[in-house]
């Protein structure tokens, strides 16, 4: 069984025309799917139907094989999802560690064991635990939204172009921490402009044109398919 099932997705901002036009995704537990293709096409949209923030006109998204498309973005928390938005996506007043117990708020167990698990995972957060967020640089910053969310020990974790913004140092750190994230068990679906660095890592990727599925296939298939280096990743290598 899949982790994440959309089939046939319709869905959009309010009583607006949907964006998304029939979209079918699928990703197994364990694994680390990308979501490409050009501006506009609906990436993050996507990312936004399946959290539960945009109207599904018609179609399914299903969870350990539950549908879930009835669900506010709390109770989608409470069944193993947490989403890390490309913007806004701290409190810049408060603390690194505030931060990080604000994202364990639907937990009643101790969560000490949590912070230094996410500490594990971004060391330079450690040291910066009493810091404000808003202080942070731009890839520190990604990385407590980022510990933040696996404060309520999510299945799945949705990642809204993790790398916006970076440097390339910067991006290439994230990745790694992506990698190692998803070894710990966690399964990672993240909308991804370098999507050829991000296909590298994909066992699975999705590119999207115009909210349509335009190529589904292994992240290695991708990069070594011609026409879409051509048209999404910058030509062929």
């Amino acid at each position: 069984m899949n982790l994440i099932d959309v089939t046939q997705l319709v869905a959009g901002y309010g009583n607006n025309a949907p964006i998304l036009h029939d979209v079918d995704l699928a990703l197994a537990a364990g694994k680390i799917g990308v979501i490409a293709g050009p501006n506009g096409a609906g990436k993050s949209t996507l990312l936004k139907a399946i959290f539960g923030l945009l109207n599904i006109h018609s179609g399914d998204i299903k969870h350990n094989g539950k549908s879930i498309i009835h669900l506010r973005a709390d109770q989608l928390v409470a069944e193993g999802l947490a989403f890390v938005p490309q913007e806004f996506n701290v409190f810049e007043s408060l603390s690194v560690e505030e931060n990080l117990e604000m994202g364990a708020f639907i937990r009643t167990d101790s969560i000490s064991d949590s912070i230094d698990h996410v500490y594990e995972y971004f060391p330079p957060l450690k040291e910066k635990r009493k810091q404000a967020a808003g202080e942070l640089s731009g890839g520190q910053r990604q990385m407590v939204a980022m510990g933040r969310a696996l404060m309520s020990r999510p299945t799945l974790l949705l990642l809204d172009e993790p790398t916006a913004g970076l440097s390339p140092l910067f991006m290439e750190k994230i990745f790694e921490r992506i990698i190692a994230v998803n070894q710990a068990g966690v399964t990672v679906l993240m909308v991804e402009q370098h999507a050829r660095q991000a296909l590298e890592i994909a066992d699975q990727g999705f590119i999207l044109v115009t909210g349509k599925n335009a190529y589904t296939d292994t992240g290695d298939a991708l990069l070594n398919n011609d026409e879409v280096a051509r048209s999404f990743l910058g030509g062929v290598s």
